[in-house]
């Protein structure tokens, strides 16, 4: 018996099968092989095709069945984990009207002031837990006014995961998840935001209908079943944005736990218990996988745009030619903690929610054309990305989530030694990294929205912990030095 994953990234997608009896991943493969274009017509804004996810899909699904060497009829149930935030726009004959506006695409930022001024600042931050910001609702008041005739003609919104769960069943759906992390949901009154809606002329009808984020979204369509080996009526039982997938892929459930990804943004997310949200929204409440209106479950999100992107465009652009991420890493560990006075501001993916939406993009400071080289920049790069997490983990800690175990999947930045020894020197935490991506998770997220599983404890008593790195004290003592001067540039740019 076994169980589909799927993740949708705006870098790649993935899938994984996960094997129920062992709770391992048998097969797993990700597509296109080199990372996923974004669309930037203009400075600061990013689209992609949804139809691209979708044929991106089909190929990695193929590849995780030929990998497992199994028969994809033996599939039981189908979880979705996507990229948050995006807006995908739909006509009644369920055909996308334009390129998916995606997460870190920052035109909507002055719909998302305007609104958070007129609703009423404390009335969006006790209502909605943000501010209205860069997310999926600004954003498509964007469409509403630069886009009227489109505007017109859609039948409905969906995040990217609803549209991938339309393409398998047919049906659109949508989760008070998502209706969150696009802020459209009230926590007060439990129900979609009537002042939202109304302050942007929204007509309720343009949203989805609200399932369960656990149970059954809809049944496999038998025309997408033949075309990929399939069992036509498989069921889709589960689907949440990739961070609180994430959060759940390393059983990050209960409050006071912690979760991190470094991929090409980088985010800390914690579980609270209690409605709560930073006076100026640098960081994010949303619904988490097991919220419920008797048991309170946020996650606190906090996110960085360039993470993964930066260290990306230095091997592309400063690095050597050819060189490999192992053989970067190599290289910048020939330089002493704190680059020899370089520090990188890495925000150059966007606006950035931790800078309150500005488009700080990325800046370096203090180059000594005498001292410094390549080999420098790269290390200051992953300092840098480490440093502007330290950063937002303090807001996080004003909130009173307390951070001293970050749990990751030993994947993306993680996988670099400076990395993960700067971020556990310079916050004190000690860092559990676990065998396991977002694709695992929502496959194990299927398996309990189906009943497969009894409990999430049961579907995550199979994840391996492989390392653990614990903080140097001497060398947390530099890193610490290191971040103060990084801070003090911070300040410097004017961008806090």
């Amino acid at each position: 018996m076994y169980l589909l994953g799927c993740d949708i990234g705006s870098s790649s997608i993935k899938a994984s099968i996960v094997e129920v009896e062992t709770g391992q991943a048998v097969g797993t493969d990700f597509y296109p092989k080199e990372e996923a274009p974004m669309i930037a017509a203009k400075p600061g804004w990013a689209e992609q095709h949804p139809e691209d996810w979708w044929n991106n899909l089909k190929e990695a699904i193929r590849g995780a069945i030929q990998k497992a060497n199994i028969d994809g009829r033996q599939i039981r149930a189908i979880g979705i984990s996507y990229q948050m935030h995006g807006l995908v726009v739909v006509d009644k004959n369920k055909n996308v009207l334009r390129p998916s506006i995606i997460w870190c695409d920052s035109r909507a930022v002055p719909y998302g002031d305007r609104a958070f001024k007129t609703i009423g600042e404390e009335k969006c931050l006790s209502h909605l837990l943000n501010s209205p910001g860069n997310f999926t609702a600004s954003k498509l008041a964007w469409v509403k006014e630069h886009e009227p005739a489109l505007f017109s003609s859609i039948h409905k919104i969906m995040l990217p995961g609803d549209y991938i769960g339309m393409r398998l069943t047919g049906d659109i759906i949508t989760t008070i998840s998502g209706l969150s992390e696009g802020i459209f949901w009230d926590f007060k009154t439990n129900r979609l935001s009537e002042e939202l809606m109304n302050h942007y002329g929204f007509s309720p009808e343009l949203i989805a209908d609200i399932r369960p984020t656990f149970g059954l979204q809809g049944e496999l369509l038998g025309s997408v079943a033949d075309e990929l080996g399939l069992k036509k009526g498989t069921p889709v039982t589960y689907r949440a944005g990739d961070q609180p997938n994430n959060a759940l892929s390393l059983n990050v459930l209960n409050p006071g736990e912690i979760a991190a990804t470094g991929g090409t943004s980088g985010v800390v997310y914690g579980v609270n218990e209690h409605v709560n949200y930073d006076t100026l929204s640098r960081v994010n409440s949303f619904a988490h996988v097991n919220h419920s209106f008797e048991k309170i479950r946020l996650g606190v999100l906090l996110c960085i745009n360039g993470v993964g992107i930066l260290n990306s465009w230095i091997k592309r652009n400063i690095a050597p030619q050819g060189i490999s991420y192992d053989q970067l890493n190599e290289l910048a560990s020939t330089i002493p903690i704190g680059s020899d006075g370089i520090s990188i501001i890495p925000f150059g993916n966007g606006a950035e929610r931790i800078m309150q939406n500005k488009e700080a993009n990325c800046s370096i400071h203090d180059i000594n054309f005498n001292i410094h080289n390549k080999t420098h920049l790269a290390r200051a790069a992953q300092e840098g990305i480490v440093f502007a997490f330290k950063y937002g983990m303090d807001i996080m800690n004003d909130m009173g989530i307390d951070i001293s175990i970050i749990r990751a999947g030993n994947a993306n930045m993680f996988l670099s030694p400076i990395f993960r020894e700067a971020l556990a020197g310079v916050t004190g935490a000690v860092i559990e990294l676990f065998d396991t991506n977002g694709a695992v998770g929502a496959a194990k997220g299927a398996g309990i929205g189906a009943g497969i599983y009894n409990s999430p404890e049961e579907a995550f008593a199979s994840l391996q912990k492989i390392d653990v790195i614990e903080p140097d004290g001497f060398k947390a003592d530099k890193y610490c030095a290191a971040f103060e001067i990084w801070k003090e540039r911070l300040q410097q740019s004017n961008i806090i």
